[in-house]
């Protein structure tokens, strides 16, 4: 029994701690690309054949007649080689979740059935990001191919938080409480759909951001001049683009980004009307403390998601603001998750009764 405790304690830290640490690497990931240092490095998984920067004269020299279209530029090459180390260290540790989840799965000790499935899915996300590292290196900043980087950050970093929260012996429950006149089931279903939004809104964001059309729009509410004739959906949706030598700093014409601009404002509107009815909603009808809490901290961060993009707009993208819009953009994601989770839970109790 002791053993068993032990080994539980060991893997939700593991746990925690990769969590944390994908959080950070978001975090990195978003101001790699708002410092234009998505090639800073040339090449991958090193920097201009180095596993470091090149700094002295005899390395910059080195690399740039290896690589003459793309000068040295050490800021950027770190921003891109502190983000790579950040993410190496992450496939590091949940590698050995996956590893460590075998072994407690096929114990001969442990008399608690871990979930073994869920790490083994994260570690294949986790090596297919890697891929999508890669390939956002060497695809020079394909779009679809920066925005499939970010999805998978997030995917990874709530399927930890999922794993958490299962592996969790003070996971988010409540058992003992009952919900009074609240369609649990309903609801649940609900929380799913506001999932679904806020992952479209999500990748709506990453491609607005790939195609560097965050200041196509400079004025609120609405876009600046005729940008009703401005709309061309069909080039700026277009998830193969036209070859290129490279993406970076947009392929696309000005009204073709004034579009995916404008699409992504109103997906943030829909987003933000549906979780905060969802939230809303849910906080009146629940008379459980921990599912009230969580639908206060899912409309607040709503709030300061908001309040983050007005800012971008308002104050002309500023570094701080951008990647803060990112971080929270992933903690509203999991709050959301935490919500989702309890109702399901409360769902399940109620029928068990």
């Amino acid at each position: 029994m002791k053993e068993q405790c032990k080994n539980s304690q060991t893997l939700r830290r593991l746990v925690l701690t990769s969590l944390l640490l994908a959080i950070v690497v978001i975090g990195l990931g978003a101001y790699t690309r708002l410092t234009h240092a998505g090639l800073g490095c040339p090449d991958w998984p090193t920097c201009y054949g180095l596993i470091d920067v090149p700094e002295t004269s005899l390395q910059i020299a080195a690399a740039e007649q290896a690589y003459p279209e793309r000068p040295v530029e050490p800021t950027k090459a770190w921003n891109e080689m502190i983000h790579r180390y950040f993410a190496g260290s992450l496939g590091l540790l949940i590698a050995a979740i996956a590893l460590f989840s075998i072994k407690l799965r096929y114990s001969k000790i442990s008399s608690v059935r871990y979930p073994l499935l869920l790490p083994l899915s994260i570690l294949v996300v986790v090596i297919f990001q890697a891929a999508l590292g890669m390939w956002t290196v060497t695809l020079k900043l394909m779009p679809i191919v920066v925005m499939g980087h970010l999805l998978g950050g997030f995917t990874t970093l709530c399927l930890l938080f999922l794993l958490y929260l299962r592996i969790n012996t003070t996971r988010i429950d409540t058992q003992r409480e009952k919900l009074v006149d609240l369609p649990l089931k309903k609801y649940t279903r609900y929380a799913l759909v506001g999932i679904t939004i806020l992952t479209a809104q999500i990748a709506l964001g990453g491609w607005t951001s790939s195609n560097y059309a965050a200041m196509s729009c400079v004025e609120l509410p609405i876009c600046q001049g005729n940008w009703l004739a401005d709309l061309s959906f069909g080039p700026s949706f277009e998830l193969i683009p036209p070859n290129q030598e490279s993406y970076e700093f947009g392929h696309l014409a000005h009204n073709e980004r004034v579009t995916i601009h404008v699409t992504h404002r109103f997906g943030a509107i829909i987003t933000a009307v549906f979780l905060a009815w969802l939230a809303i909603t849910v906080f009146i009808k629940t008379s459980t403390v921990p599912t009230k809490n969580s639908a206060i901290a899912l409309l607040s961060l709503l709030v300061i998601q908001i309040s983050l993009g007005v800012s971008n707009i308002w104050f002309s993208l500023p570094l701080n603001v951008a990647v803060a819009h990112n971080l929270v953009a992933a903690c509203l994601m999991l709050s959301l998750i935490t919500l989702t989770y309890q109702l399901r839970q409360n769902s399940e109790e109620s029928l068990n009764e």
